[in-house]
């Protein structure tokens, strides 16, 4: 089974497509693919769409991957209101192309939207923006291991004037970038550093939103981390544990229950949720509620505790194997595969992805193939 939406959730919107004159050719495409790292090549196109206050939603394109020209009064440069989401798209053993729940990037990007006075962009012109770009660059999607084409939809205030209010003028676009496997030698555990100086988001501020700002405030405690040695930073709010950087956090306890950060200023995350949904149908107790740092020492300390894991888009899963903060370090165990709830989950779920198991919750959509194909059993 696989995600499909109603007939009567068309995109009002067609793209008009404009092929690249000079894309790159097939040798320097497949030295790319060869090794992509992450975030370092682009496909030959792009995905673009406009909005205005009184046109609405218009001009949809696919056209040549290409510098974005801005006036230097562009709102987005001056009060930052932009947001962007990040999906995969997977090519599986039969070549078909796939990606894993857009419809909740898309819900979610709405809701990023909503809370930074942005024009929310439907539901169906968010998947038809993925499926013509993944079209038109098909052969950019890389095969074998655990290798992807990575999409970043991405929206802001393009209108130029300098004045506090939400902008009248915006660009939507998407862009792809082919990604490597994340973990070249297997998966590896990190260290966490504990920022207690820093706050990520407050309150009733953009932390549930996916926009810039969030991961700038994050960039100096980064700094901070590497300098202790650690791989990334964790958030506290009012004592609680928050997010990382980039990445949502979980907590494992001995007698199997997971327990998850929960704020209104945590960024919701797909990766996490399709997580602790396939380990709630394994019979795992689920807890999303405020966790206090002491919490976590004392239950590492006493054995209550026995797994921690970051999770997020690029990774998937990490195990953490250290917090390390000004007064104190907690360590714990990295278990072998087939004793880690948080591996074995990550498993599961890239199983799924890349169409090595049935899809039975409907979360994967095809983005290849034409509507009469796109809910077709997978």
């Amino acid at each position: 089974m696989s995600l499909s939406l109603p007939l009567t959730d068309i995109s009002p919107l067609q793209f008009a497509v404009t092929q690249n004159p000079s894309p790159k050719s097939d040798a320097e495409r497949a030295e790319i693919l060869a090794n992509p790292g992450f975030g370092l090549h682009f496909t030959d196109h792009m995905a673009q769409i406009h909005w205005s206050e009184r046109g609405g939603w218009h001009r949809a394109t696919i056209e040549p991957y290409a510098k974005i020209s801005l006036d230097p009064a562009a709102a987005v440069l001056h009060y930052g209101q932009e947001i962007f989401e990040g999906l995969k798209a997977y090519r599986h053993a039969d070549g078909s192309i796939w990606t894993f729940r857009p419809d909740q990037n898309g819900l979610r990007l709405q809701r990023s939207a909503r809370r930074l006075a942005l024009p929310e962009l439907p539901l169906p012109v968010f998947l038809d923006s993925l499926k013509n770009l993944v079209r038109a660059d098909a052969a950019w999607v890389p095969e074998g291991g655990e290798t992807s084409l990575y999409l970043r939809p991405f929206m802001f205030a393009a209108e130029a004037f300098l004045g506090v209010r939400a902008a009248r003028k915006v660009y939507y676009f998407v862009i792809a970038s082919p990604a490597g496997a994340y973990f070249t030698g297997g998966v590896q555990p990190v260290s966490i550093w504990l920022s207690t100086d820093y706050a990520r988001a407050g309150h009733g501020g953009t932390g549930a939103a996916k926009t810039g700002g969030n991961y700038a405030a994050s960039l100096l405690p980064q700094q901070e981390a590497y300098a202790q040695g650690c791989d990334q930073v964790l958030f506290l709010q009012d004592g609680n544990l928050e997010e990382l950087g980039g990445m949502n956090l979980v907590l494992v306890k001995k007698d199997g229950t997971l327990v998850t950060p929960a704020s209104d200023s945590i960024l919701e995350g797909i990766t996490r949720d399709s997580l602790l949904q396939l380990a709630e149908e394994r019979g795992h107790a689920v807890e999303r509620r405020a966790v206090s740092i002491e919490e976590w020492r004392e239950g590492a300390a006493s054995g209550e505790i026995v797994e921690a894991f970051a999770c997020g888009t690029a990774a998937v899963v990490n195990p953490i194997a250290r917090l390390k903060a000004k007064d104190f370090t907690i360590e714990l165990p990295v278990l072998p595969e087939d004793k880690s709830v948080a591996m074995s989950l990550r498993k599961e779920l890239t199983d799924i992805q890349y169409g090595r198991i049935e899809d039975t919750h409907g979360w994967l959509y095809r983005l290849d193939a034409g509507s009469d194909d796109e809910s077709s059993a997978k």
